[in-house]
């Protein structure tokens, strides 16, 4: 047996960043070639639900039922690539011509986020984040004169989530988070190779199953429900 120990040297993990960003916009329930999205700032995720409600007989709590946890995402960016368009409920009529307030797109969306410890920072590790099936709800985008102190407008999009069949999980789930610190290097080069593309690949989202056999017999993929 061993006593617990705090703030060991390697051990004081946290997590910060976001990049890399890819969008795959969904067309009659599959997803096209994914593109950068270029200008994010920040990429919020909002689990909602899993509320618990009591039960009551014999006067005690009888038992503790609980709602379906979901998932949401606070996306923010100077920009977004053509391809968002029909997802933020525009249509282009003409080169350049756009009507908005059309039918909204679903779109699937991967991201890294750092993981740095006391030891090698920001080198140590990430996490690609994959999620599926997302809806972008209209967002407030505001518009200001130019200044002596000038800043670039900032986009903003709440996002909801369908939670899809994820091959061994016990119920559906929006998608996956998985630590580049605890997966086999190769696999996960390969499964990255999928999704950002190569010199002979165009880049694709990976369907739930193919995530699941790229890195099959590995720890560190969980589901995001």
């Amino acid at each position: 047996m061993a006593k617990m120990v705090w703030d060991q040297i390697g051990e004081r993990l946290y997590e910060t960043g976001v990049e890399q960003v890819a969008l795959f916009v969904m067309n009659s329930g599959t997803y096209d070639k994914g593109v950068a999205w270029n200008g994010i700032t920040a990429v919020n995720e909002n689990p909602s639900g899993a509320e618990v409600t009591k039960l009551y007989a014999n006067d005690s709590v009888y038992l503790n039922m609980m709602s379906v946890e979901e998932l949401a995402l606070g996306i923010e960016a100077y920009t977004y690539p053509d391809e968002f368009a029909e997802c933020d409920g525009s249509v282009e009529l003409a080169p350049g011509v756009y009507a908005g307030q059309q039918n909204r797109k679903h779109f699937g969306l991967v991201y890294k986020t750092l993981v740095g410890n006391d030891e090698l920072s920001t080198d140590y590790g990430y996490k690609l984040h994959i999620v599926y099936d997302c809806l972008a709800s209209p967002s407030e985008k505001g518009h200001a004169t130019v200044n002596d102190n000038p800043e670039a407008t900032t986009m903003s999009w709440d996002a909801t989530t369908t939670p899809v069949t994820i091959p061994g999980a016990i119920r559906k789930a929006a998608g996956f988070d998985i630590d580049s610190t605890k997966v086999d290097k190769d696999k996960l080069a390969t499964l990255e190779g999928i999704i950002y593309g190569g010199e002979s690949a165009e880049p694709t989202m990976p369907t739930p199953q193919q995530v699941i056999d790229t890195l099959k017999d590995v720890t560190g993929v969980t589901g995001n429900t």
